[in-house]
């Protein structure tokens, strides 16, 4: 049943990008705020499927310190402001295209910052040492968009930063292929979660600074088993379709 879902999903956004950038993105904004007009419309603030993903998104990062944190397509905020417990010293803050969801994040508290933002149209101001897109990349159809949007993505993380993404696998290597396309980047670390509901996959990629200084030669995709993880908390595999 996921798979149909997931086929006349794609099919839907894949339409709507045929319009153009600028075409796509009043559609997509117009879209969203219409399907915000009830609050947290996917039940990411309760819903055991979501909880479990964000605590294996979180277990995969390895321990440093983060102090600028970018979260895209952050609907609601949910996922966060769950950040912004974790991390109490960062600056963190929540981009989406939605007034009308950002409009509830930030009803939440003053902390994290959140702000519209299209990542097609416009990169994200400043660089961040963590930046995550969990569910994004979908919604945007074509390769055009695709590549825009992994191009900004890119932009977005600091020298030695982290740059995740979270989708559903195996449609996740798709979108991982855009991003490996750009230059400055490397995976170092995945995780597919076969055995859920709806299988997902966290990637991990560093973008070149310490490792490209010191000479380092694995090439782009190689995940690097140095890299210490934080143990996933655990949660009921159980959940949303798309």
């Amino acid at each position: 049943m996921h798979t149909v879902l997931d086929r006349c999903h794609r099919t839907l956004f894949a339409v709507l990008s045929l319009f153009g950038v600028r075409g796509q993105e009043r559609l997509l904004h117009r879209y969203f705020d219409w399907w915000h007009r009830r609050p947290d419309p996917w039940r990411l603030a309760v819903d055991d499927y979501e909880q479990f993903k964000y605590a294996t998104t979180l277990g995969q990062l390895p321990e440093r310190p983060y102090r600028r944190i970018l979260d895209v397509g952050c609907s609601e905020g949910t996922f966060t402001h769950r950040l912004a417990a974790a991390y109490p010293q960062a600056d963190i803050t929540g981009a989406d295209i939605s007034e009308r969801a950002l409009a509830r994040a930030r009803a939440a508290g003053p902390v994290p910052r959140f702000v519209r933002l299209n990542i097609v149209t416009t990169p994200p101001a400043g660089r961040f040492d963590l930046v995550f897109c969990a569910e994004l990349l979908y919604y945007l159809g074509r390769a055009r968009q695709l590549r825009r949007a992994c191009a900004h993505l890119t932009a977005a993380v600091a020298p030695g930063g982290l740059l995740v993404l979270v989708h559903p696998w195996p449609e996740a290597r798709r979108f991982c292929a855009y991003l490996e396309a750009e230059a400055g980047l490397r995976r170092v670390a995945e995780h597919v979660e076969a055995d859920s509901c709806r299988p997902f996959a966290v990637s991990v990629y560093e973008a070149a600074g310490a490792w490209e200084a010191a000479g380092v030669g694995e090439a782009a995709g190689a995940p690097d088993p140095a890299v210490p993880r934080r143990p996933a908390e655990h949660g009921r595999r159980t959940g949303r379709g798309a």
